[in-house]
């Protein structure tokens, strides 16, 4: 049976070709028909193409552009259908670089996942920098310009470490396959680690995601809490399988994220955190290692990328009606958008792990496996994060965004009419979420690895609802003083921000006092040259100065001087003399020529 194989970026790449090229009525051929063929071509990967390989050479190497294996297979899956769940939530939108750029996003992104070389790798990876940048800026605030330029300086740092890391290992191994890394690699293992490491948002490499996705258009936000951490996740679980540090510092962004979410007041500032925090149970997974470790970590970016997104998506649906953001502004529009608050919290029973939601089914293989690894600090701290994690998202967040507090519930906020694709794909988001929380084996089939595991064992459902359930009770308990509150939160941005400013402002000042000196003294220089400028032949003069002093002498008497303009007619050599000059020249060279004839 013949069986076409075709590269899901393609389509997502086409489709962002026609968005551009169309007219306005018809970019919906590109905007749909792209991401829909790519979740097609995808699927037909899974069914019938495992193991298929696209080669094409380049210099002494072979390029593996297309490597389809169980982990690429999922990565895809997921990713084609979130950037065809992602374009639906942005059919209202009318400007046409940001499809362009959120379609380029996603096939970069695929073409990190399916890459079986580093060189493609890179090359996807740079893809997705440049193309994600401008769903910030399109958002058109002085806020989104420079959280913009920021994110850019980030990533592209990121990404010649990691291409320096790259050229090392491929100068070392004398090979471009992308293949598990130990550590014997030396200063490439820790480049490559640094720069994928930066995209996963790992803590403190991690403030360029919390200050540039709430920055992020409505929609472009969807897609930027979607794709670049995840993909990272993909290359740790190829690349890092099993290096220990990852165990801690994944158990630390757990924390650290929930922590923060605290302290936030802006809605989807809050949600980044949050990525943060369930980033880490994902590269703690990696950094165990483990066959059951590694599968969680999969699950749980599978099912992150679905309730993560539905979740912007209802935040960013109260900013598009209320054009607020900040939780101590909102309130007392829940009975304007019912729809977007039952939305809203299946994304937030998902993320909080409640059963029966795809969080469930997916979070606790990562913190099971920690324990089955002996790691019970692990198991303790990881189950912590998620009681954080239910406390903001799940009652915080919501609570004060719908509700509000004594001061703001009773407010009445102007609602405007959200349009109805953006519940067609928060819809379909959320019923994904429900899907694989009640059949899990959806999802565990699709895993690297063969999983025998039991979620909703009696003894995991009851654990995990007692805590949730005393969770609730301290939220309801302490609800005073968990309001937002209007301040700015310093995170390690601060390290690039006012540090980096103070070195430009110290740079600035001291080329100012350069270029001051230069123009001063190329004034004096000019000045002195002028006479020169204006009569070349007065250097002559000056040479017979040091010279003859009885040949200047007397050239000076005839008018030879600085202080006399140039004159052609006076000053000029005969035209005789040009002649002369040039009769030698070719006279020279006709010698040359003449000499190379005889020998």
């Amino acid at each position: 049976m013949f069986e076409l194989i075709m590269h899901p970026s393609i389509f997502l790449a086409a489709g962002a070709l026609l968005v551009y090229l169309l007219p306005t009525h018809w970019r919906y051929i590109g905007l749909l028909g792209g991401p829909t063929l790519a979740v097609l071509a995808v699927f037909s990967l899974q069914a019938g193409a495992a193991g298929a390989v696209w080669t094409v050479p380049f210099l002494n190497f072979e390029l593996q552009v297309l490597r389809v294996d169980a982990l690429s297979r999922v990565f895809g899956i997921i990713f084609s259908i979130m950037a065809l769940l992602g374009v639906v939530y942005a059919l209202h939108v009318k400007t046409c670089g940001e499809h362009v750029a959120a379609l380029m996003y996603a096939a970069g992104s695929l073409g990190v996942v399916f890459a079986g070389d580093w060189l493609t790798l890179f090359f996807a990876w740079e893809i997705m920098a440049a193309a994600s940048v401008f769903l910030i800026w399109y958002r058109g605030t002085q806020q989104s310009l420079a959280a913009g330029f920021r994110y850019a300086l980030v990533h592209f740092l990121g990404g010649n470490v990691l291409l320096g890391g790259i050229l090392l290992l491929i100068m070392d191994q004398g090979s471009i396959a992308v293949t598990a890394l130990t550590g014997a690699e030396g200063l490439a293992f820790w480049l490559i680690l640094i720069g994928v490491g930066l995209n996963a948002a790992i803590v403190p490499l991690h403030a360029w995601l919390t200050d540039a996705y709430p920055e992020g258009t409505v929609t472009g936000s969807v897609f930027l809490s979607a794709f670049t951490t995840k993909v990272a996740v993909c290359v740790l679980v190829r690349v890092f399988p099993g290096t220990e540090l990852l165990i801690w510092l994944g158990v630390f962004m757990a924390l650290y994220g929930v922590v923060y979410a605290v302290l936030e007041n802006d809605a989807r500032r809050l949600l980044a955190y949050h990525i943060v925090s369930q980033v880490g149970y994902m590269v703690a997974a990696v950094g165990i290692g483990t066959e059951l470790a590694l599968n969680g970590g999969v699950a749980h970016a599978f099912s992150h990328i679905l309730y993560k997104s539905l979740l912007f998506m209802g935040a960013g649906a109260v900013i598009y009606a209320t054009g607020r953001s900040k939780l101590t502004e909102l309130g007392g529009i829940a009975k304007a958008m019912p729809w977007v608050v039952f939305l809203y919290m299946i994304g937030a029973f998902s993320i909080s792990g409640f059963p029966l939601f795809n969080g469930f089914i997916s979070k606790s293989i990562v913190v099971y496996s920690s324990g089955v690894a002996d790691l019970p600090w692990a198991w303790i701290l990881l189950h912590l994060a998620s009681i954080g994690t239910f406390l903001h998202t799940g009652l915080k967040l919501p609570y004060f965004m719908f509700v509000g507090d004594k001061n703001t519930r009773h407010q009445k906020l102007p609602v405007k009419k959200i349009p109805a694709n953006m519940y067609v794909a928060m819809g379909a988001g959320a019923f994904l979420c429900t899907l694989y929380g009640v059949f899990p084996g959806l999802l565990y089939a699709k895993l690297p690895f063969p999983l025998a595991y039991e979620p909703y064992a009696a003894l995991k459902v009851i654990v995990t609802v007692q805590l949730l359930t005393a969770t609730a009770a301290g939220f309801w308990l302490y609800l005073a003083k968990l309001g937002g509150e209007p301040t700015i939160s310093l995170d390690t941005d601060w390290f690039y921000r006012k540090p980096a400013a103070a070195v430009l402002g110290w740079t600035l000042a001291g080329l100012r006092e350069v270029k001051g000196a230069v123009e001063a003294r190329g004034g004096a220089l000019f000045q002195a040259a002028a006479p020169y400028v204006h009569n070349p032949l007065l250097v002559a003069v000056g040479f017979l100065r040091n010279t003859s002093y009885r040949a200047a002498r007397s050239l000076e008497r005839q008018g030879w001087t600085a202080k006399v303009a140039y004159d052609e007619d006076r000053h000029r050599v005969s035209t005789g003399f040009s002649v002369l000059l040039s009769l030698a020249f070719v006279g020279v060279l006709l010698a040359i020529a003449l000499y190379q004839t005889i020998v």
